[in-house]
């Protein structure tokens, strides 16, 4: 093909064999590939109260999630109080409502960034090859080397203890995670016919990469993010259990958790609810990830697994 000529339309490469399609015509069927897998629709369901409850959990919440009542304070779940009060004589339903929000916005946000960087970096490594391949990937195996919440902690002890703080950890944390995926992505789709006749044609590196090569790995980044939403969930508790996240007294669940040890048997629900909260919100992010998966390529489950081992 000379520089002059114009590159085939996408639906000749596909008949050609060269474009595939096969990420991108699921992304269309999604929604119909969803419904036949009933634990698809159970973490959609959970991922779908969490957001809610995210949006309109302040409006709801029954109390103020900081006013305090010495006299109300360690009471057993009761009508007045579904989930009790804490030692402080807060309601524990509502800063389990307010907790919703920090979680998910420090969440989203954090995988935000990590899914920003990772599949620029995975994108360019992967393109280019060669000594920029090699250098960024042997960075991301400096942060593969470390546990992730290990790592976290390590950013956060020089960064200092802030939400703030806490996204901007995690999202260097899972960063190497996305890079890996967005790399071997790339690596398969580079070779292919489209792209080989779009540099041909003298198409520029970054043209290539945004208009030929990103939309083919777009499936893996999708299903890749929401298993590291429910990831940095988790690991935000984590932080804010050890005091490196949150700060009080705003809510946060995984502060509850660290609140609530201390009275596990005189006032147990100062725990549990947090904790339940953990639990379902981390299972319906995962069960719609591996839904995902299953629902774009199933061939993704073996590169999944070996990321989150690795992570």
């Amino acid at each position: 093909m000379t520089a002059g000529s114009t590159i085939p339309a996408p639906g000749r490469l596909r008949e050609a064999g060269g474009l595939s399609s096969g990420p991108l015509e699921r992304l269309g069927d999604l929604w119909g590939v969803l419904r036949r897998s009933k634990l698809a629709l159970i973490g959609l369901a959970i991922v779908g109260v969490l957001v809610v409850l995210a949006i309109v959990g302040p409006t709801v919440a029954p109390y103020d999630p900081n006013d305090l009542n010495v006299r109300q304070r360690s009471l057993p779940p009761s009508l007045n109080h579904p989930f009790g009060t804490d030692d402080r004589g807060r309601d524990v339903l509502s800063r389990v409502l307010y907790g919703a929000r920090v979680s998910l916005q420090v969440a989203v946000i954090a995988v935000g960034i990590s899914a920003t960087l990772g599949v620029l970096l995975g994108a360019v490594s992967g393109y280019l090859g060669g000594w920029v391949d090699e250098l960024i990937m042997r960075f991301t195996d400096i942060l593969f080397a470390f546990p992730g919440i290990l790592l976290a902690i390590a950013i956060m002890g020089v960064l200092g203890p802030s939400v703030t703080n806490a996204m901007i950890a995690l999202g260097i944390v899972y960063t190497p995670i996305f890079a890996r995926i967005t790399r071997g992505s790339v690596l398969v789709i580079r070779s292919e016919v489209f792209v080989e006749a779009a540099r041909s044609s003298g198409a520029a590196a970054p043209r290539i990469v945004a208009r030929h090569v990103m939309p083919n790995v777009v499936a893996p980044i999708i299903v890749e993010t929401t298993l590291s939403l429910a990831f940095a969930i988790l690991a935000e508790a984590a932080l804010s259990f050890l005091g490196l996240g949150t700060p009080p007294p705003a809510p946060s669940w995984g502060r509850m958790l660290s609140e609530g040890r201390s009275f596990i048997q005189d006032a147990p629900w100062m725990g549990i609810f947090p904790g339940l909260a953990i639990v379902l919100t981390v299972m319906g992010f995962n069960f719609l990830g591996d839904g995902l998966r299953d629902a774009l390529d199933p061939r993704l489950k073996g590169v999944f697994d070996s990321a989150k081992d690795r992570g």
